[in-house]
């Protein structure tokens, strides 16, 4: 975990928030996506969320249950997901990466294999969309043993006493979804925001970072001057389906994407 506060601790000595790009691993091809991870590197973002591939992402929205889709379709497997993030670590040893998953994908494999691999792998940590701290003792455990991070969501709609109860059960840094519903780019950043996460930081030392319907480099200059980390998902993700008749200019376009996103932190 000592990636993950690292980078936190670089922003704020910037004075600014840690910029969260998301993708989906392997998707279109393993090879197209360790383009794409290494343009994201090359931009400099401060954290890499790397979706596993799931044929029931149940919290995504279509861009990224697309996302999957095309992933899968190529053939994606456990097996590469830890080759790419294996990949990523072979051309940077800094920047942190956590595994957006789902837990079949996790408790299919075997909580302590499966945790093993993404350690040895670099990964530093897990944000595991179904899996409620309540019921996550066992995998909590595991992790904990080997200094990887749970990271946990926090909802427009969860109550004070529950916030306190994920805040004791996560780590590396607590994930507020700005909006009720399932990813993708919105016209708008949600009204009281700060209050939100303001709410959360009463409760817990843990950054906190914002995502779903982040879409503009407004709305990270909106979202980055009240949270510690921004999160853009979909807004990157599409310039994927835009480009598949020529792959190799993916990169490039999500690089130029993230490079006007980040100009909201930055410029």
């Amino acid at each position: 975990m000592e990636r993950i506060s690292k980078a936190f601790a670089h922003a704020q000595t910037e004075g600014r928030a840690c910029f969260i790009p998301y993708v989906c691993a392997c998707d279109p091809d393993l090879e197209t996506s360790f383009s794409i991870c290494r343009e994201l590197l090359n931009a400099g973002v401060d954290i890499l969320e790397i979706g596993v591939p799931f044929s029931d992402p149940l919290a995504d929205g279509l861009t990224n249950q697309l996302a999957a889709q095309r992933a899968l379709v190529s053939g994606a497997t456990h097996d590469q997901v830890f080759e790419l993030v294996s990949r990523v670590r072979e051309i940077n040893s800094d920047v942190p990466v956590i595994l957006y998953t789902y837990f079949n994908l996790v408790f299919s494999q075997g909580l302590e294999e499966y945790v093993d691999r993404a350690k040895e792998a670099g990964v530093d940590g897990f944000l595991t969309l179904d899996l409620p701290p309540e019921e996550a003792g066992d995998f909590l455990k595991v992790c904990r043993d080997r200094e990887m991070a749970n990271v946990f969501i926090v909802a427009p709609t969860t109550p004070d006493d529950r916030i306190e109860l994920i805040a004791k059960a996560g780590s590396g840094f607590l994930y507020y979804v700005s909006r009720e519903g399932v990813t993708g780019a919105r016209e708008q950043v949600v009204s009281g925001l700060g209050d939100a996460v303001k709410r959360i930081k009463d409760r817990s030392d843990l950054p906190v970072v914002v995502g779903f319907g982040i879409s503009s480099p407004e709305h990270v200059r909106e979202v980055g001057s009240v949270a510690d980390g921004v999160v853009v998902g979909s807004a990157i993700v599409n310039c994927i389906p835009e480009n598949l008749d020529q792959r190799d200019a993916i990169p490039g376009a999500i690089g130029a994407k993230v490079t006007n996103l980040l100009t909201g932190l930055t410029g």
